[in-house]
């Protein structure tokens, strides 16, 4: 199945029914009065996350969703039937954001998770609603509200705890496939991976948790060079990064330290807060004697930036317990790091109001109490508080 991550799309929301002029006329009924229904609502687009998709590739080739009206008012007080949402399914982890204006409109994060991104529309009041004692034959009635109408962008970033990152050929493929169950393709030429891979590690006493294996990263990537920058956006959700480290890695231009700082450059580059997530780095091939030569020396430029390597072998497994053993430590520094500065306020807070709150870093205040309110007027409870009311000018 080929990987689509990002596609544009355009839905509309149904419009509601019209309102409808009827009287009722019946033999022996004198002067039956208005008998016109009510117009049903229009059906709102929906979407859902649903964990049995991965791929947007459904909506590359449908681009144009349309919800049901309502349906029409009718006589004998008949009101018109609303029509269902249209619910749209898609992959967990799609944001959805406004094409003209760039607003993000939901973020599907967890699965099941639902966003109304269109509304239908109001159906119309029929004339049976606007009879009164001095107009008792209204000819006219409420037409329905249309429908609202967006332009979209879905993008898919993939949920995953651990992020794979590396030059072509380090062997993240080979990795995940050692790790997990996820079988990528595995060759010896660049560029193998073409599409992100995900794995589930299982780890120790009953827990697991989510690797992604993404395309290789060159020197250049933002200029466009490789597949560029496309996929770093499925590590953005990630909460450890491993640099993969290839430590045979042919060419002047490919020391093992070069290469680890080509690829914090390039992080950099496309987003500062991913350049900042914990980091392991992980030393590559160490099964090959070439390997071996080359780890003192890159240990010790590591060590001298305070940094640990962790040597592995993706072939053969060796190393691989103490590189799973630290991946849970850099996990709880992503969770204190991303608490840091967080609202402290009480739950209720909304997003907005988070945003702005003036003690993100104070005490919590503390909530006020609602004072009851009597029913008597304005002027007595100022009486009964002892503050007298103005004097009339």
């Amino acid at each position: 199945m080929k990987f689509v991550d990002q596609v544009s799309i355009q839905v509309k929301a149904g419009d509601g029914g019209n309102g409808a002029v009827a009287f009722r006329r019946e033999k022996f009924v004198e002067r039956g009065g208005p008998s016109g229904g009510d117009g049903g609502n229009g059906g709102s687009v929906v979407f859902e996350a649903d964990t049995g998709l991965t791929t947007l590739l459904d909506y590359r080739y449908q681009q144009h969703h349309r919800a049901r009206n309502g349906q029409h008012g009718m006589g004998s007080d008949m009101n018109g039937a609303s029509a269902e949402d249209l619910v749209l399914r898609v992959p967990v982890g799609t944001l959805i954001r406004d094409q003209d204006t760039g607003e993000l409109l939901a973020d599907l994060a967890a699965p099941g998770a639902r966003a109304v991104i269109a509304r239908g529309g109001r159906g119309g009041l029929g004339n049976m609603n606007f009879a009164t004692s001095t107009r008792q034959t209204p000819r006219f009635a409420q037409d329905g509200k249309p429908g609202e109408e967006r332009k979209l962008v879905l993008e898919l970033k993939l949920l995953a705890d651990v992020g794979l990152l590396g030059f072509p050929n380090a062997g993240k493929s080979t990795l995940i496939s050692r790790v997990s169950r996820a079988r990528p393709k595995i060759a010896d030429y660049p560029f193998t991976t073409l599409v992100p891979n995900l794995g589930v590690v299982p780890y120790k006493d009953g827990t697991s948790f989510v690797m992604a294996d993404i395309p290789g990263i060159i020197e250049g990537a933002a200029e466009g060079a490789g597949l560029g920058h496309q996929f770093l956006r499925h590590v953005e959700r990630c909460r450890v990064l491993i640099h993969l480290v290839d430590l045979t890695a042919p060419g002047e231009d490919r020391a093992p330290v070069r290469d680890l700082d080509v690829l914090d450059h390039e992080l950099a580059r496309y987003s500062l807060e991913l350049a900042r997530k914990p980091q392991i780095i992980a030393a590559n091939k160490i099964d090959l004697p070439e390997a071996r030569e080359r780890l003192p020396s890159f240990q010790a430029a590591m060590a001298a930036r305070g940094l640990p390597v962790f040597p592995i072998s993706a072939a053969t497994g060796e190393g691989l317990g103490p590189l799973l053993d630290a991946v849970p430590s850099g996990r709880r520094m992503q969770e204190a790091t991303s608490t840091r500065g967080a609202c402290r306020h009480r739950v209720g807070h909304t997003a907005q109001r988070r945003a702005r709150c003036p003690g993100r870093s104070g005490p919590v205040p503390r909530p006020r109490r609602a004072r009851p309110r009597s029913g008597r007027p304005l002027r007595q409870r100022r009486a009964l508080f002892g503050r007298a009311p103005p004097a009339p000018r």
